[in-house]
């Protein structure tokens, strides 16, 4: 229970920290030809002076709200139970991380993806009645975005892109869990104890996150793909990605716009990932920490 609280008050507050940051990448990936989204800081600067901070940069935070704290709360949950099942029936450490993480994102994203749909279009739209950027969307708000959907294009949109985007979650949240377990375990080795101190718990958090998502973000690609469903001014044509086979989604993907195609935003995402990641952790090992020391004084006084 406590480790399910702890992680969605840490993982929501990461990502809210950090959405600004992941609206920059949405529109490098989403918008490759757009000159003034060329750097990470271009279309930072760009998006908050043309469309602002609430309405711009912090497009879609409602619906990324929405499915990060019940998200984060069903992964670790999901996560921590896994983990110690596998390890206390005989499993190796970490093969019993990287299926914890696999199991977590698993059961997750029937509530996240919904969101992500909602999320990355109002990214993609900015303000309302944008005058500075063609998305091809243009809804007053989630609720409004929420109802459109259904309306035009069933409730099935709301899971568009489903695949693809468990394709790239599912390793991210594998790896992302592999590598901060695997970190955590050398730096305690290295002080030589279980506290292992601040500047090592962010880094441990912080090269997790920045490793996994570097990795995987050509899958990154392929999920916007999915989302936009047909990418029309925004690349060199109209053009439908076939997502039902991850392999030929990479190939299409590589040969519409190279290698770059497949790492496009990654400085973003590089950042965003390294960031939400150590602030997640950070904050997911501390408020256990405390709910945990709480419990035992309660019982005590009990």
């Amino acid at each position: 229970m406590f480790c399910m609280l702890a992680g969605g008050l840490g993982g929501s507050t990461g990502d809210i920290l950090m959405h600004s940051l992941d609206t920059v990448k949405t529109r490098q990936q989403g918008a490759p030809n757009t000159i003034k989204y060329a750097t990470m800081s271009d279309a930072y600067l760009t998006i908050f002076r043309e469309e602002g901070f609430r309405r711009g940069l912090y497009g879609g935070i409602a619906p990324a709200f929405m499915g990060s704290l019940p998200g984060t709360i069903i992964f670790f949950g999901t996560y921590e139970y896994s983990k110690r099942h596998l390890i206390d029936s005989g499993c190796p450490d970490q093969i019993a991380y990287l299926a914890g993480g696999l199991l977590g994102d698993l059961f997750a994203s029937i509530i996240y993806v919904p969101s992500e749909v909602l999320k990355t279009r109002l990214q993609l739209q900015g303000r309302y009645n944008n005058p500075y950027f063609r998305s091809g969307y243009n809804y007053r708000g989630t609720v409004d975005a929420t109802r459109t959907i259904i309306r035009t294009e069933g409730p099935a949109a709301l899971f568009y892109g489903y695949k693809a985007t468990i394709m790239r979650d599912l390793p991210f949240s594998a790896l992302q869990f592999a590598f901060y377990e695997q970190f955590q375990k050398w730096a305690k080795e290295w002080v030589g104890g279980r506290d292992i101190g601040l500047p090592l718990e962010i880094a441990t958090g912080a090269m997790a996150g920045g490793l996994a998502g570097t990795i995987t973000c050509p899958l990154g690609m392929l999920v916007l793909k999915a989302l936009m469903l047909e990418v029309t001014e925004l690349t060199s044509g109209p053009l439908k990605f076939n997502t039902s086979s991850i392999v030929e989604g990479l190939k299409l993907l590589y040969k519409t716009e190279g290698i770059q195609g497949w790492f496009r935003g990654v400085g973003p995402r590089a950042v965003w990932t390294s960031v939400q990641s150590g602030t997640m952790l950070v904050l997911y090992q501390y408020l256990l920490k405390r709910m945990e020391k709480w419990d035992e004084g309660r019982v005590v006084d009990l």
